[in-house]
């Protein structure tokens, strides 16, 4: 087998791992957005910040209106795949 022929075997199993991180972090997010909408409107939502054990109290409909754009953003990019 060739060099090249290698490469190109990395390239497509490094490609394949790739798009199934993200097809898991969309599933994640999926049900995270169907967690967010079935929430009653009484309730608290807490954002934790980055990289830390920090909390923060968020508005519900900002939070779902984010991970929807997040979610839309992750398609996109397997899309681009």
């Amino acid at each position: 087998m060739s060099s090249k022929s290698q490469d190109n075997d990395d390239n497509f199993e490094g490609q394949s791992a790739l798009k199934e991180e993200l097809n898991k972090k969309i599933k994640e997010q999926k049900v995270l957005l169907d967690e967010l909408s079935n929430l009653k409107k009484s309730r608290r939502v807490y954002i934790q910040q980055r990289n830390s054990n920090i909390f923060f109290l968020a508005d519900r409909s900002q939070t779902l209106g984010s991970c929807k754009k997040e979610l839309d953003s992750m398609k996109k990019d397997l899309q681009d795949m």
